[in-house]
């Protein structure tokens, strides 16, 4: 069997506006170029999937129940738009409270979880996201890490690895994955 590639998009500034500690389903507002850029990317192939740190769970700013309210509402958006992801994971722990753990990135607990489940090759995928949190597990694994400018990537930006490469938004991120995978 093939394993297929992917596109782990971090989910908070990346695929919709940055909130700190999203709580409420009544804020999530895509970021723009988000439906178009899941639209290209499953055209070629890829599985998304969106993976999240969501540590306000373990610092007790919100309940599990608040998290799984607000992503209800992005799948069914994307869904809504004819683009739902794959899968979606989260890791609802922080370091500070519940300990270490193998899932809040940069750790690839949650991406070996979903390459499992779904039969994919974590090292011919891609990884995306507004933090340099988001982009290291493709060092770790083989893939090709992409900063976003959007959220906290600008703040970010100068951190990057290198091999990371750094765009404006979701939609640049996308159009670099199209033309990479064409060479």
């Amino acid at each position: 069997m093939s394993l297929r590639p992917a596109v782990f998009v971090d989910r908070d500034g990346t695929i919709i506006r940055e909130r700190s500690y999203l709580a409420d389903p009544d804020g999530v507002v895509l970021v723009p170029g988000t439906v178009s850029a899941f639209t290209d990317l499953r055209v070629a192939g890829f599985a998304v999937v969106i993976v999240t740190n969501q540590s306000g769970i373990a610092l007790g700013l919100y309940a599990e129940g608040d998290y799984r309210a607000v992503a209800a509402r992005v799948v069914r958006v994307l869904e809504e738009a004819g683009v739902p992801p794959d899968s979606v994971r989260y890791c609802p722990h922080h370091p500070d409270v519940t300990g270490p753990c193998v899932c809040r990135k940069p750790a690839t607990g949650m991406h070996r979880a979903a390459a499992a489940d779904l039969g994919l090759d974590l090292a011919q995928s891609y990884y995306v996201g507004d933090k340099v949190t988001d982009v290291l597990p493709a060092l770790e694994v083989g893939g090709r890490g992409i900063l976003v400018r959007t959220g906290y990537g600008r703040e970010h930006e100068g951190a990057v690895p290198t091999g990371v490469r750094v765009v404006d938004d979701l939609r640049a991120a996308a159009a670099l994955i199209l033309a990479d995978r064409r060479c």
